[in-house]
């Protein structure tokens, strides 16, 4: 729990827009709710312009309605100040109907943002996803004089243009990343969540002074290893020596999850090898379809928040698989559990990307695309039970030096007190 005692010298009052947060359990709204939650359990003011949650699902949630707008107060030891509005969430995924989901989320919201702007917060912070929202929050946030703030969590265009338009090189694409650049620029600050990522926004032309890397973080008091008996695999009836191969979260186009199930194929004879599905998205029917027939795979749906960590800690090793045209346009957000949980971690990724060079240094790492190569290192990770151990605890290391909540949150409470100090003394 947050220590409610340390204020800071002094409070903000904070607007935060973006189109996933709270209660989503994985991906950008699960970071987002958390920082807000940080922020506010801290002493800052906390209002948020969101969306009703939908995510991974792709469906609105129990209690909360698509095509009305809503508002709540989430209280921990703070409380933060929800507006949730209108979505189209389309049934199934293509470019066209995601572009007009996004769409219809930048329209609704606007009115709201508006309101919120008008109360003249000290800073406004945008999320992206998604950058359509932008051109209207920076003409309001100009208009009212107040300082913005753009966090990179998916490279949105770049991943759309390359995993869903097929990598489409036209006169629309180069359109369209010269109007992101020109919108990126216009924030007085921009943050993602790896270094390799902020030298992409440094290759978009924002200056590097007005860049910063805020990772992912990990709270290291709810994610560790546990000993004992595991629940879940009590639950699922795991024999003891069976080696558990687990993949939790978001099951979408950019994990190459395809490969997960043809190297589960190949290993179907194993007498060990137990693999265990955790999640859901807009992919994971297709999934099931081409697992059929697997009888050491087992299916679960997202899992919440208090029982996460028993379900890392289930695991003997971690699986990871990412498509390589994602490479260092997105960071899996899961990453930071699997390392916090002491169980490595093998992922697919090229050597020079970011995920690549955490994974070699505390994990196990395949190039991208090659279901032989995950089979043939899942074989060789199940009979060592030693290099397993140590390349967990490595991972947990890891995770304690570099994704660690408060530090993180900390470093970005400094940073958001000082642009709100230079925006007033600017605008006098």
């Amino acid at each position: 729990m947050a220590d409610a005692t340390a204020r800071p010298a002094t409070p903000l009052n904070l607007l935060v827009y973006g189109i996933n947060f709270w209660p989503e359990l994985t991906g950008v709204g699960k970071y987002t709710g958390e920082m807000c939650r940080w922020l506010a359990d801290h002493g800052h003011a906390v209002s948020v312009v969101t969306a009703p949650p939908y995510y991974p699902a792709w469906k609105v949630g129990k209690g909360y309605q698509q095509h009305a707008y809503q508002s709540e107060t989430w209280t921990t030891v703070a409380s933060v100040h929800i507006s949730r509005c209108p979505l189209w969430v389309p049934a199934s995924l293509s470019a066209v109907r995601r572009i007009l989901h996004l769409t219809s989320f930048a329209l609704s919201s606007l009115p709201t943002l508006w309101r919120q702007l008008r109360r003249r917060p000290d800073v406004l912070m945008v999320i992206a996803p998604t950058l359509f929202v932008v051109p209207a929050a920076l003409l309001l946030a100009r208009l009212y004089k107040v300082p913005t703030w753009l966090h990179v969590q998916d490279f949105e265009l770049d991943a759309m243009f390359g995993l869903v338009l097929g990598g489409a090189n036209g006169i629309l694409q180069k359109t369209a990343l010269a109007a992101e650049s020109s919108l990126l620029g216009k924030f007085d600050r921009v943050s993602s969540i790896t270094p390799k990522m902020v030298d992409r926004l440094a290759a978009k032309g924002i200056p590097s002074l007005r860049c910063s890397v805020l990772p992912n973080w990990v709270d290291l008091a709810a994610v560790f290893p546990l000993t004992g008996d595991n629940p879940f695999r009590q639950e699922l009836g795991i024999d003891p020596d069976d080696v558990v191969v687990l993949y939790s979260g978001n099951m979408g186009e950019k994990q190459g999850l395809e490969l997960l199930i043809d190297a589960a194929h190949a290993l179907r004879q194993h007498p060990r090898l137990r693999f265990v599905m955790a999640g859901d998205g807009s992919v994971r029917q297709r999934l099931q379809q081409a697992a059929a027939g697997l009888q050491r795979m087992t299916w679960l749906p997202l899992q919440p928040a208090d029982r996460l960590n028993d379900l890392l800690n289930a695991a003997d090793i971690h699986i990871l698989p990412q498509r390589a045209d994602a490479a260092d346009l997105v960071m899996p957000s899961k990453l930071t559990g699997m390392l916090a949980s002491g169980k490595p971690v093998l992922g697919t990724a090229a050597a020079d990307t970011q995920l690549g060079q955490v994974l070699q240094t505390v994990g196990w790492r395949v190039e991208p695309g090659n279901s032989q190569a995950i089979a043939d290192a899942l074989e060789g990770m199940a009979a060592d039970p030693d290099a397993r151990r140590r390349r967990g605890q490595l991972g947990r290391e890891y995770a304690a030096q570099h994704l660690a909540l408060h530090p993180i949150m900390q470093r970005l409470n400094a940073e958001l007190s000082a642009l709100a100090r230079s925006n007033a003394a600017a605008v006098g």
